[in-house]
């Protein structure tokens, strides 16, 4: 078993992650970045970024990520590739235990693992799962090219998704269970003027319809019902795509750190602080209201601060 320490941890690669690292290797803080299975989070499913402040065009999220990783790297960040799979906060330093078996121990940790997509809970979604399924139009859009699809949820992603979608393919098909969507009122107005996209207002996925008969068959369709007439339709369809929100990722720090219902770390107001000393939170990991890479950005730097004073704290 190998065991590396590092004055500093960063868990996550996202802007909360990349900033952190930046600001606290600029610092003067040996710094160690851990990203996992997302190197990069949720903006390297993100195609095109025009409110990222400094660029007057649009952008590409996995672009921006990758110059976050460069600066990071510039500024002297060590990254290691592995999922960590134990955390023990109640003494220090801290540890991590990897996937691969290595054990990863830091005097202060900074914990910016984001949030991942969350699912319906149909069987179909794991049955179809690469066969018609996803939770990610940007990585899978193009196989449903010229093809009609199907969107799954009523707040930002999933109007995002929609769009995005809509600009590749046949038909873009919205479910959403209200009659009214959540998310900000540019994208409500896009979506609804949209030629290509039909909107399913009232509406839940009852099941989702696939072609069994090869080992290859996929999706072939969707049964929703409205929920107030209880009616059900299917909707033809070879992609089915959700979008209905993200559950943050901080399954390993359960009983170690204070949480709200929806499984969000909570700090100090006002700060990235978690209830353990030394330990902080910055990103999707502790935001359930923004989830923002401008404001992620902005909380990591916050943490990083905060880490390079308590760790010269400890030296003093």
């Amino acid at each position: 078993m190998t065991t590396q320490h590092s004055p500093l941890i960063v868990l996550g690669s996202g802007p909360a992650g990349c900033t952190s690292a930046i600001y606290a290797t600029r610092a003067g803080i040996e710094t160690t970045l851990i990203h996992g299975m997302q190197p990069g989070g949720q903006m390297t499913i993100t195609t095109e970024v025009e409110n990222y402040p400094g660029y007057a065009e649009v952008i590409e999220g996995p672009w921006l990520m990758e110059q976050f990783q460069k600066q990071a790297e510039r500024c002297g960040t060590k990254f290691v590739t592995d999922v960590i799979v134990e955390a023990d906060l109640s003494k220090k330093p801290f540890t991590l235990k990897g996937d691969s078996g290595t054990v990863y121990t830091c005097d202060s940790l900074i914990i910016s693992t984001g949030a991942s997509a969350k699912w319906l809970g149909l069987e179909g979604e794991v049955k179809y799962n690469g066969k018609g399924v996803s939770a990610c139009a940007t990585c899978d859009g193009a196989f449903y090219r010229n093809q009609d699809v199907v969107v799954v949820g009523g707040g930002n992603t999933a109007m995002e998704e929609a769009l995005y979608l809509a600009n590749i393919c046949k038909s873009v098909t919205m479910i959403h269970r209200r009659d009214e969507f959540r998310g900000e009122v540019v994208l409500r107005e896009r979506v609804k003027k949209h030629e290509k996209i039909h909107i399913e207002w009232d509406s839940v996925t009852e099941e989702i319809l696939g072609d069994d008969s090869t080992p290859f068959g996929g999706v072939t369709g969707v049964r929703i019902k409205n929920v107030k007439t209880n009616e059900e339709k299917e909707v033809p369809c070879t992609g089915f795509f959700v979008a209905i929100g993200h559950k943050p990722n901080t399954d390993i720090f359960k009983g170690q750190l204070d949480m709200d219902e929806g499984g969000y770390l909570t700090v100090t107001p006002g700060t990235v602080n978690t209830k353990i000393e030394g330990v902080f939170a910055a990103g999707d990991v502790s935001d359930p209201i923004y989830r923002q890479a401008v404001t992620s950005a902005g909380a990591g730097c916050m943490a990083a601060l905060d880490a390079a004073r308590y760790i010269e704290s400890l030296h003093d």
